[in-house]
């Protein structure tokens, strides 16, 4: 079993929470209130500016040209693709992209990202990988498990997020990341293991958070 497969294991009911979740189960079911989706589309913007910065310090830690090229481009793809989408939503809703760059991070919004930042600034590669890790392998699972659902990706709100977080483009970050971490750690030792873990499952614990977060529409109360 290789690491990443053992992380998984080991977070999994947070996983299928996160599955369950009715924001989730309500995306796909095309059901969801839409405030709840304007509020997640929001908060969801400033966490991936956060999370571009940890794809730039990605760069700075990689140990070669080529792994230096590659955060390079996910760092691209997330700003100038998956952001665009959410431009290109909150347009739709009648959001302006002045009022997505000045929304007020939530409680669960700034504490998440804040955390991401903080262990890709004070670890190794290996602790920022650990990081983002379960935002981009679980959203690819949760829009390949939504995709199944029949009219799921043609939803007039929905589908186009479905289509996105299904794709086999937005599958190759996640398994690149898990390549990358199980590569890293081919010769760590357990106390290293445990560290990486740790991070694992508060990042995936997180994921919750958000997903309860959006659905609740809360912010600091």
């Amino acid at each position: 079993m290789s690491f990443t497969q053992y992380l998984r294991e080991k977070a999994d009911s947070i996983w299928q929470a996160n599955h369950k979740h009715p924001f989730v189960q309500e995306i796909g079911s095309g059901t969801l209130d839409i405030e709840a989706f304007k509020y997640y589309m929001k908060q969801d913007y400033l966490y991936l500016i956060e999370y571009s910065r940890v794809f730039a310090l990605g760069a700075v830690k990689a140990p070669d040209l080529e792994t230096m090229a590659i955060f390079s481009n996910y760092l691209q793809s997330t700003l100038n693709e998956e952001m665009a989408l959410h431009r290109s939503y909150a347009k739709r809703l009648g959001i302006s992209e002045e009022e997505l760059e000045n929304e007020e991070p939530a409680a669960t919004t700034l504490s998440y990202s804040s955390y991401m930042i903080s262990e890709a600034q004070k670890g190794s590669l290996a602790h920022l990988i650990a990081a983002i890790l379960p935002c981009a392998w679980s959203y690819a699972e949760i829009g390949q498990t939504l995709a199944t659902i029949p009219g799921a990706m043609d939803h007039p709100n929905y589908g186009e997020w479905v289509q996105m977080y299904q794709s086999e483009e937005f599958a190759e970050i996640a398994n690149w990341l898990k390549q990358q971490l199980d590569s890293l750690t081919a010769s760590v030792n357990e106390k290293e293991k445990e560290q990486l873990e740790a991070i694992f499952i508060r990042s995936s614990q997180f994921e919750y958070l958000f997903w309860e977060m959006s659905y609740q529409q809360r912010s600091w109360t």
